[in-house]
């Protein structure tokens, strides 16, 4: 042991032995001023959609940790979230504007996701049957989580042209779903709108127009079906990436009080098989990069919709599941620590990680359940 401590200090002089030219210097933090302020509940981790045959890269990363299959009863996973004083937890992702929640009058077929080559993102249309609700709830109040649920924001519309989806919004199976969730005592902190609809979308996207619209129409809902309740949720969008001129319309549209948390995605590494992931993560000049767009939706909010904060509703650093042996390791700990202080400066309320678990970005790992690296970042929010 003592040699090895030795070793470790000569191979950590080696830098300053061969120096030319030695300077000192001084940093300086002055704790009494506030630069911005984050929620209480500012860590969040998501829990997304994807079955365990999604592959990228050819590899298949999720395992059995989707909303619908993961392992509620694994003691890991328990311990994992109760750990926090109470964990905002975002159920969402690519597959949400695909999901029937199998309640009320749902007409359609409910089947679990298939893979269909012509369907979104190479899936089918996909079910949440209620008793599978109900176990997710009594998990989420046993770990005292707090839920932030993406609904379905393309049901009933129709698409018009490549991505492109038009029609108006068909609220009545989220209604009914809403409704049981009323019905059942289960409290949601937050409902959130869509999931990468917003600019040119990802694999699909409704127009600012119509989506303001439809932000004004939810928020009618929910202020109806909590009508006399001791706690009314919020309502949160649009989960997708940042558009100047998209967001801010959503904003002029729906006009004041309606949206109560603007919520953009954040992949800023790029593809997570690029053999470069390492060296972007390393580098400070990359990383700072996103700073512009935390510091444009400041100004959009400032601007148009001082009611509103800003979120981060889904961040994993690698797209396309994350980056295999990297994602997953101490190195990515310089990029996920990075974020979380870029966004804490530009004013951002929630953080939340791509994922709690499943694909390579997980902060537990996807078959043992045991905490990555990343799952320690946050030990100051324990």
């Amino acid at each position: 042991m003592e040699f090895r401590l030795i070793l470790f200090l000569f191979v950590a002089s080696i830098p300053a032995i061969l120096a030319e030219n030695i300077s000192h210097g001084t940093i300086v933090v002055d704790g009494t001023t506030i630069v911005a302020q984050t929620d209480d509940n500012f860590i969040c981790a998501t829990i997304d959609w994807w079955p365990h045959d999604k592959c990228d890269y050819m590899q298949c990363p999720w395992h059995y940790t989707s909303v619908k299959n993961l392992d509620l009863s694994h003691p890991f996973l328990a311990k994992a979230v109760q750990a926090f004083n109470r964990l905002r937890i975002r159920v969402g992702g690519s597959l949400q504007d695909q999901v029937l929640y199998n309640v009320g009058n749902l007409t359609s077929p409910c089947h679990p996701f298939r893979k269909m080559k012509d369907g979104l993102f190479g899936f089918s249309k996909g079910c949440l049957h209620m008793e599978r609700w109900d176990e997710l709830n009594h998990f989420f109040n046993a770990t005292s989580v707090m839920l932030t649920f993406g609904l379905n924001a393309l049901h009933g519309r129709h698409k018009i042209k490549r991505s492109l989806w038009g029609g108006d919004w068909d609220s009545s199976n989220a209604q009914d779903f809403m409704k049981y969730t009323i019905s059942k005592g289960y409290q949601i902190d937050s409902w959130e709108f869509g999931n990468e609809l917003s600019g040119n979308g990802v694999g699909a996207h409704v127009l600012a127009d119509q989506y303001g619209k439809d932000l004004i129409y939810l928020k009618k809902i929910i202020d109806g079906l909590y009508k006399g309740s001791q706690f009314k949720p919020s309502l949160v969008a649009p989960g997708g990436f940042f558009d100047q001129e998209w967001f801010a319309k959503i904003l002029l549209i729906s006009g004041s009080s309606i949206l109560d948390a603007m919520s953009h995605h954040i992949y800023n590494l790029g593809a997570g098989v690029d053999p470069k992931l390492v060296s972007k993560i390393l580098d400070p000049n990359h990383l700072s990069k996103a700073a512009d767009t935390f510091s444009n939706l400041t100004h959009i909010i400032r601007r148009h919709g001082p009611w509103a904060s800003a979120w981060v509703g889904e961040s994993g650093g690698a797209y396309n599941s994350g980056g295999l042996h990297v994602s997953d390791t101490f190195v990515n700990s310089f990029w996920y620590l990075d974020q979380l202080g870029m966004a804490s400066k530009y004013h951002t309320k929630v953080y939340c990680r791509q994922t709690l678990i499943g694909g390579n970005y997980g902060l537990l790992n996807a078959t043992t359940y045991v905490p990555n690296p990343d799952y320690y970042r946050q030990e100051q929010e324990i």
